[in-house]
């Protein structure tokens, strides 16, 4: 995690201290149940909880010596609490403790995505709706393709971050599961009752079957949807780049009054957020392959997801919640420009009306391909002498002849581009 691109509340469910308090809830959660099942004497939890301390810098001191991370937690909550902590971690495996608590990392990270989500969504719908009629032109390889309305545009990404909301929550289900099966998964030395108990206690569901281990394939689909988000927010983070750009200029990025755009040159107003997001994005998705790489382990466990997961856990999570927020503000107060993209829309003399003028040339009863060919060659020639197409379909004897001119203004209008966009609307936000 970089400081830069970390937010308080979900940095926090990856420190240390955090994770330690996880580690004496389920042990606490397990002693409980093993307290109900009479499987060790009444009344241990509460001296346990009690009397434990989560000394984070204790805990690593001995680590440092006994090289094993969960031996040196319970050792210092023994050091705490004294002969009752014995009981603690009965008929467990290191991974019961491990697995359920990144788990439980994972579904509390994952809830403040949502909140992320939930806040963007609304954000991009205001924009949707307030330019749901503003006019631009629409464009196919970088090129003037028809007009639609930069409210509809707003409406594609509006209704991907709502996918990618669903995939949230579907994911956030299919990691919230707890793992207390003991070693190799067998139950041997500890009750599935237990498992059941704690699972309950800390609101996650059983794992079904874990081996030593919860089965990565889960984890897989949690990056991997954190990985989809991410190539969202690169999508419209290309997209307003690329709106910025001086000689489009439809949209831009807030600007504040202190703000600078280069060392070198005081004219330039950067779209340095956008840039920002899609770097980031790239460095999220970048997690997902590792944590696929992840499913294969050795048999019922070996450790060599341990140190990817250290890493991609808070980074992936921490990062996406830090775009996700940029996001929202950049799409909140995005300077956007109606003027220009009428003005944008027009740089062509009407040259996307090409389709309806060929439409209705087939229509008269030319073939496609004749069709094509005439409207084709006088839209290049409007285009190179950057003349009115309107006025150079006038004059093309051919065309007038199955044409009308009363039927060619209608041919014209650019209403037409925008009479099913309130269908699309109503489609999208049922």
């Amino acid at each position: 995690m970089i400081e830069r691109y970390s937010r308080k509340e979900i940095k926090q469910i990856w420190e240390d201290y955090n994770k330690y308090s996880i580690w004496l809830d389920i042990e606490l959660a397990a002693a409980e149940a093993m307290e109900k099942f009479k499987i060790i004497p009444k009344g241990v939890s509460k001296k346990v909880k009690k009397k434990a301390k989560i000394n984070v810098k204790r805990i690593l001191e001995i680590e440092n010596k006994v090289k094993h991370d969960v031996i040196a937690f319970l050792t210092s909550i023994t050091e705490k609490v004294g002969n009752e902590a014995r009981y603690l971690h009965k008929g467990m495996t290191s991974s019961d403790v491990l697995d359920t608590c990144f788990n439980l990392q994972l579904k509390q990270s994952g809830e403040i995505l949502l909140k992320d989500l939930n806040q963007l969504l609304i954000s991009i719908k205001r924009q949707a709706l307030k330019h749901k009629y503003t006019l631009c032109i629409g464009r196919s390889h970088g090129i003037h393709a028809e007009p639609l309305t930069f409210g509809l545009k707003m409406l594609s990404f509006y209704q991907e971050f709502f996918r990618n909301k669903k995939r949230l929550e579907t994911s956030i289900k299919e990691i919230s599961t707890c793992a207390i099966s003991g070693a190799v998964g067998t139950f041997a030395n500890v009750d599935p009752k237990i498992e059941s108990y704690v699972a309950k206690k800390l609101k996650l569901n059983v794992e079904p079957i874990s081996t030593q281990i919860i089965p990565r394939d889960r984890h897989a689909q949690f990056f991997s949807t954190l990985g989809l988000i991410a190539s969202s927010i690169e999508r419209l983070a290309i997209e307003i780049r690329h709106l910025q750009r001086t000689e489009v200029l439809e949209v831009e990025e807030f600007f504040d009054k202190k703000q600078k755009g280069s060392s070198a040159m005081p004219h330039k107003k950067n779209p340095i957020l956008s840039e920002n997001l899609t770097g980031l994005s790239r460095l999220i998705r970048s997690h997902v392959a590792p944590a696929f790489e992840n499913v294969a382990l050795w048999h019922e466990r070996d450790i060599s997801h341990s140190a990817v997961e250290r890493n991609i856990g808070p980074d992936s999570t921490v990062t996406l919640d830090f775009a996700l927020v940029r996001l929202n503000n950049l799409i909140k107060n995005l300077n956007i420009y109606p003027k220009k993209m009428r003005k944008n829309l027009e740089i062509t003399q009407g040259l996307f009306f090409s389709q309806r003028v060929l439409l209705e040339l087939t229509n008269s009863g030319l073939t496609r391909e004749q069709a094509y060919s005439m409207v084709q060659k006088i839209a290049m020639k409007s285009w190179k002498s950057n003349t009115s197409f309107y006025q150079n379909i006038l004059n093309e004897k051919k065309i007038s002849k199955k044409i009308p001119v009363n039927k060619l203004k209608k041919l014209f209008d650019l209403n037409y581009h925008t009479k099913r966009i309130n269908v699309i609307f109503k489609r999208c936000l049922k």
